[in-house]
């Protein structure tokens, strides 16, 4: 029995010394792989440094690129302002210099990163076509804003209609890609200018002149002569209106309820709204105080008597 009891202990001793042999060889490789990375990071320590370095350098030449090409921009408008150069010209043109900058700028630091130029230009190949064939109609509405300053349908400051939506406002901004109209109740448009570049528009302050003209109906009732006299005389003495140019008063038709009398004369771009909202308030004013009436629609029946009773 006791025999037996040592065989049994013995067993288990050396099991017990396997287990402590195999922990202490793991102890010992997982030491030797510490030892190991050690090692390398230690030989990896200046290259490292270096490495943290030129990031750090690269990070302060990104900074003073940043300011230098803030001072380059600021001094092409400057010249561009000395020059009379247009607005929207002097827009487009800051907007695309500051894209090439940064993009001359970008590419030296992953130069100086320790990139291969070549790699960056394959690189920056590879990805222009993609967003080439990505951006087709950024590409095209880059071309319409070139169209645009070159042909100058519009600049920066006009009132213009884009005739297919019939968006309207007034030009703030012509960017590279995008235009920017300003409404009558301050709110913002942005179309691209491959629109502007091939729809038609109406740019209502091209020139400095503008003709208004506004329809007057009066009843057939009403002093024919009369009516165009008070209206020739609201022109004469209406001082916005441009009396070096031709004005005229007319019968343009003769409807159904009315008689249509037109009233054309010539007023500063300017001033045209302003000039039209007072002819009117003062056409029904003088109209109404010489009693002369402003018909609306009406129908004229007219009843057989009624026969006799046989």
């Amino acid at each position: 029995m006791w025999k037996g009891y040592g065989i049994l202990l013995t067993n288990k001793t050396d099991t017990l010394d396997e287990a402590g042999l195999m922990a202490s060889e793991a102890i010992a490789d997982a030491g030797e792989e510490v030892n190991a990375v050690w090692d390398v990071f230690q030989d990896r320590i200046p290259d490292l440094l270096a490495f943290g370095i030129r990031v750090l350098l690269c990070f302060v030449f990104f900074l003073i690129g940043r300011i230098f090409i803030k001072w380059i921009c600021r001094f092409v408008r400057r010249s561009m302002e000395r020059a009379n150069a247009d607005k929207g010209a002097m827009q487009f043109i800051d907007s695309l210099l500051k894209f090439l900058l940064y993009a001359i700028l970008l590419f030296t630091i992953a130069i100086r990163l320790g990139v291969e130029s070549s790699s960056v230009a394959a690189l920056l190949a590879s990805v222009g076509v993609a967003i080439g064939l990505a951006l087709q109609g950024s590409l095209s509405n880059f071309a319409g804003g070139v169209l645009i300053l070159l042909l100058k349908p519009f600049v920066v400051g006009d009132y213009i209609i884009e005739d297919m939506n019939k968006n309207e406002g007034t030009v703030k901004e012509i960017q590279i890609f995008y235009t920017k109209l300003t409404t009558l109740d301050n709110k913002t448009i942005v179309i691209p200018n491959g629109t502007l570049a091939n729809t038609s528009l109406t740019n209502v302050t091209a020139r400095p002149e503008r003709q208004l003209e506004l329809k007057i109906s009066i009843s057939y009732q009403a002093d024919l002569k009369e009516a165009k006299r008070l209206l020739e005389d609201l022109i004469l003495n209406n001082p916005a209106i441009i009396q070096e140019e031709e004005h005229k008063v007319f019968v343009d038709d003769l409807a159904e309820s009315a008689v249509v009398l037109g009233l054309r004369a010539w007023v500063r771009t300017d001033e045209y709204w302003k000039v039209r909202w007072q002819l009117l308030e003062d056409i029904k004013l003088t109209l109404d105080e010489h009693g002369i009436e402003i018909p609306f629609n009406q129908i004229t029946v007219h009843m057989a008597g009624a026969r006799s009773n046989e």
